[in-house]
């Protein structure tokens, strides 16, 4: 089980490849959107806003409202910024799970 300062790196790390795209694909791809980020195995949630293609305000509160809501394990958060599970693999095995529109889904996948 990855510690909770792994995961706030990790979700540090993934709003630092999000700003990283170049502006053409973040504006195709951006969505001002609530979202939680649940991991259960630390039953912990962490909330925060994308916003004109970046992930910013993001700290360790509930947000049972947010728009999008992922679920998952601490281990699997930490591979999936890593590179080592693949976004795509993580959400069709459910290992992540989703909920949201479809269309935000399929942003979401896009930008990651």
């Amino acid at each position: 089980m990855a510690t909770k300062q792994a995961c706030e790196a990790a979700l540090l790390q993934l709003a630092e490849r999000l700003d990283g795209i170049p502006d053409a694909q973040k504006r195709r791809h951006s969505v001002d959107r609530t979202i939680s980020c649940h991991l259960s195995d630390l039953r912990t949630t962490y909330s925060g806003r994308l916003c004109d293609g970046s992930l910013c305000d993001v700290r360790e509160t509930v947000l049972p409202d947010a728009q999008i809501r992922l679920t998952v394990s601490s281990d699997d958060l930490v591979a999936v910024t890593e590179g080592t599970l693949s976004f795509g693999t993580a959400w069709t095995s459910g290992r992540l799970r989703i909920e949201a529109s479809m269309l935000d889904m399929l942003r979401l996948r896009a930008a990651l």
